[in-house]
């Protein structure tokens, strides 16, 4: 079963070149559907005002990302839990998420991994929807 999806959220389009941890901004973009460039520029400024780089190149901390999140109308869950098993991308809720990883976001929808790698394999702790139900 196909479990993954290649998508970059516009990285490309964008104009941006190469590899990044920029797995906030490409979620984001691909999430919420809005233009790669406007996510990166937002988040940087964002990681700005908490005193970080004004990046999004190589990575965006939690409380950073869900602050922006949270401006978008977005709400976070935690992973459903499982017996003898964590959860993975494929157990997030119909429609469109972004789950939280190990050191990774990235955007599930209807249980399929939109990003521009297949890390299925990955635990996912939580994630993010439009919604504040079934919490």
């Amino acid at each position: 079963m196909t479990t993954y999806v290649y998508n970059d959220g516009g990285r490309s389009k964008a104009g941006y070149k190469g590899e990044a941890g920029d797995c906030a901004a490409r979620a984001m973009a691909i999430a919420l559907d809005l233009p790669y460039r406007e996510v990166y520029t937002e988040l940087a400024r964002a990681n700005k005002e908490f005193g970080f780089a004004r990046s999004a190149r190589n990575g965006i901390f939690r409380e950073v990302f869900e602050t922006v999140l949270e401006r978008h109308g977005w709400y976070w869950h935690k992973a459903p839990q499982f017996e003898g098993r964590r959860a993975k991308a494929s157990d997030m809720p119909e429609g469109v998420v972004i789950a939280r990883m190990a050191g990774h976001y990235c955007a599930v929808i209807d249980g399929m991994i939109h990003d521009n790698w297949d890390c299925s394999r990955k635990m996912v702790y939580g994630y993010w929807a439009p919604t504040n139900k079934g919490d």
